[in-house]
């Protein structure tokens, strides 16, 4: 009977080994990964730099899906868009 408890702890110690073996090879490609994507980094522009460009770009084209209007096409719109000029007039009802 005891041959066989030191064969299954035998074979439970392998399996932690291996565990722990795949645990550690396992961090370590993390940490190249890590190292890799930091030297990357390190290589970019700042961003802001990079996010002033982007703005300076989309600020100077005009959106190609919006029509280009100087100005209202029908004045009449304007007045949805405008709040009351004079609140005495305004006959509304609130509750």
């Amino acid at each position: 009977m005891k041959a066989e408890q030191v064969e299954l702890v035998e074979a439970k110690d392998k399996r932690g080994k291996h565990r722990i073996l795949a645990d550690l090879k396992r961090l370590e490609q993390e940490t190249r990964f890590l190292k890799e994507e930091l030297e990357l980094l390190d290589k970019l522009e700042k961003a802001s730099t990079a996010c002033n460009e982007l703005l300076s770009n989309v600020e100077t084209r005009a959106d190609s899906l919006l029509p280009v209007t100087n100005g209202p096409t029908n004045p009449s719109w304007d007045r949805w868009f405008e709040g009351l000029k004079d609140a005495s007039g305004c006959r509304c009802w609130t509750w």
